[in-house]
């Protein structure tokens, strides 16, 4: 138990490398409705008071929440005008689901809701040896949404992303074809790493990232794609098109990061418990290397589901 509770208190007082870089300017006049509450407040909502899925309603990012699993659903960008929109100014759907496999545990405490003035919301609900936390940005572009899980057991719970039908993941080409070389960041260097990226066929800034910390990708063998190098060989991404799932460790996190931060070459999430924001931002510092847009069919992950 007494791990557990470490576990647990880790989770929840994670910060992401960019879970919380999205630009003020991308969060102008943003802010959260939820439960019946908004504006700047913390309070505990009673399990009687809690539908079974609720709506978290934001100036540019919308998404349902299943009260039982805290799996999300229908997550979108709302297109609303803002100087840092990576939509094109129209309703963009992004994820149809992102759902934690608890394996029979269930949440059933009072919601705790935590909103800010910054275009902050943190919820969090308890169950019988389950704890999961959901925080998130009202923010056109950044670092605006991480899902954490914390188990009695210690065990990892299994997230399985499903993006919306008309967004896909891809290889990224302009990192694929600088793979292996060493850029600057801040006082070091990194050497430059394959990306999967998702984006859409309609919006030439919609792109986005799942950022992961004790977290790992679990690789889908019946979606293996063969992906062009820049030495002339070829790589195999074991990923499919539409969905992605992960093994999050108790006290881990899934992170969302979208737009230019979902591009930039950047070391990962560090472990930190307690007013870690500022040193997990690249604030400016990190080489931006974009993507292709549109996205060459050879480097669209397939199958999107698989069969």
């Amino acid at each position: 138990m007494k791990n557990w509770m470490a576990a647990c208190c880790m989770g929840l007082l994670l910060s992401a490398q960019q879970a919380y870089a999205a630009s003020s300017s991308g969060c102008e006049n943003g802010g959260f409705t939820v439960l019946g509450k908004s504006g700047a407040q913390t309070v505990s909502v009673a399990p009687g008071s809690v539908a079974s899925t609720f709506r978290v309603q934001g100036r540019y990012v919308q998404f349902d929440v299943d009260a039982a699993s805290f799996g999300v659903l229908n997550y979108a960008m709302t297109g609303v005008a803002n100087k840092k929109d990576i939509t094109g100014g129209r309703s963009t759907p992004v994820f149809d689901s992102k759902l934690p496999d608890h394996r029979g545990l269930f949440l059933n405490s009072a919601v705790k809701v935590e909103l800010s003035d910054s275009a902050d919301i943190v919820l969090t609900r308890t169950g019988p040896g389950l704890t999961m936390k959901i925080q998130a940005k009202d923010c056109a572009n950044g670092g605006i949404f991480q899902m954490e899980v914390a188990r009695a057991d210690e065990t990892k719970t299994v997230f399985t992303h499903k993006l919306a039908q008309s967004a896909f993941y891809f290889d990224n080409r302009n990192f694929r074809n600088r793979e292996g070389e060493v850029v600057p960041f801040k006082d070091t260097t990194l050497t430059i790493g394959p990306r999967i990226n998702f984006g859409n066929d309609y919006s030439s800034k919609f792109v986005g990232r799942d950022s992961p910390q004790f977290a790992d990708r679990i690789a889908e063998p019946l979606c293996t794609n063969n992906i062009a190098t820049r030495t002339g060989g070829v790589a195999r991404v074991q990923h499919c098109g539409g969905v992605s799932q992960w093994s999050v460790a108790s006290g881990g996190r899934m992170g969302q990061v979208m737009g230019e931060d979902a591009t930039e070459v950047a070391p990962p999430a560090t472990a930190c418990t307690h007013k870690c924001q500022a040193q997990n931002q690249t604030q400016g510092a990190a080489v931006v290397l974009g993507f292709p847009f549109p996205v060459a069919d050879a480097d669209r992950l397939k199958p999107r589901f698989a069969q």
